[in-house]
């Protein structure tokens, strides 16, 4: 880890801003490593936290009670995903509807996995948005949302070439999108160019890198398989010979998500999204690394 990456950590909050990705809950036992994950967390003061939303809108009642929540109990400001899969507009407007009078202002916006899930085919419903730009429009249309997309740094499998992505995330913007959070990506490089190529086709908007600390290498790799994000042999060789030994593992995966973190501030990011899957030690370790410190009053109210 470079000692300047180390310096730059430790004089404090530093100017970097944190958003934290969560997914609803499937039972009593995930609930409560849920809002352990949201209380461990809530104090670091992210700038959001989302709240992903399930193909088809499998998680769609969850995940609004989640936001809800968080909306009444705590101080911290929700983005609930939103897809457009398998659901007509009048249904995707229902939803839209159900955020706003739940008090959600912010909306991830994202076409989202096929039915039958990553790498299989995407077919739109009939009657619904077809595109992730026309539910952005859909969005803007409803309510003053503040709206963020997706972008990826290694592409979308689907797009022919990143001139093709970028055409996507241009699409995406001028339909009112605010904000980008990139696909996890271990290899920096990844970033860096796709921001260099977006910024030189006029795309201004903050790109902002998502980070995810390796809780399961195998899962990882697997998931990373079929979205396009490469697996780089340096990270399966450090998590090699581990399958039995959590607790490496663990200090392993802070370690790599940590010096992922400080390389991209050494070259001026300061903006970080991290998946967390619900799980904040991982989480708030690298925060801490990156200068975070708790603000007790953004914590859960009693």
């Amino acid at each position: 880890m470079a000692h300047d990456s180390m310096r730059a950590s430790r004089s404090g909050r530093s100017g970097i801003g944190v958003s934290f990705e969560f997914f609803p809950p499937k039972n009593a036992e995930m609930e409560a490593q849920l809002w352990e994950a949201v209380t461990r967390l809530a104090p670091l003061a992210p700038n959001f936290v989302s709240v992903t939303y399930g193909a088809g809108g499998s998680t769609r009642e969850r995940t609004h009670a989640t936001v809800s929540r968080i909306v009444k109990e705590t101080s911290l400001k929700p983005a609930a995903h939103l897809t457009c899969v398998a659901a007509t507009r009048g249904e995707v407007d229902d939803v839209i509807r159900s955020y706003w009078d739940a008090g959600v202002r912010h909306i991830v916006a994202l076409r989202g996995d096929p039915v039958g899930g990553a790498g299989t085919a995407y077919a739109a419903h009939p009657g619904g948005y077809e595109t992730s730009t026309d539910l952005i429009a859909g969005i803007r249309r409803a309510g003053d949302f503040e709206v963020t997309v997706s972008a990826y740094p290694e592409m979308h499998p689907e797009s022919a070439s990143y001139s093709a992505e970028i055409d996507v995330l241009k699409a995406k913007i001028d339909a009112g999108a605010t904000r980008a959070i990139t696909q996890f990506f271990f290899d920096n490089a990844h970033y860096l160019r796709f921001v260099e190529r977006a910024r030189a086709r006029g795309v201004f908007i903050p790109i902002r890198p998502g980070i995810v600390p390796v809780q399961n290498f195998k899962q990882t790799a697997s998931f990373a398989k079929k979205t396009g994000a490469s697996v780089p042999q340096w990270l399966a060789d450090r998590f090699e010979g581990l399958d039995d030994d959590p607790a490496t593992r663990r200090l392993i995966a802070a370690a790599v998500a940590a010096e992922q973190a400080l390389d991209l501030v050494d070259r001026g990011v300061t903006d970080f999204h991290f998946y967390t899957m619900n799980k904040a030690d991982l989480v708030y370790a690298v925060c801490h690394l990156l200068g975070l410190r708790p603000r007790v009053s953004a914590g859960a109210q009693s």
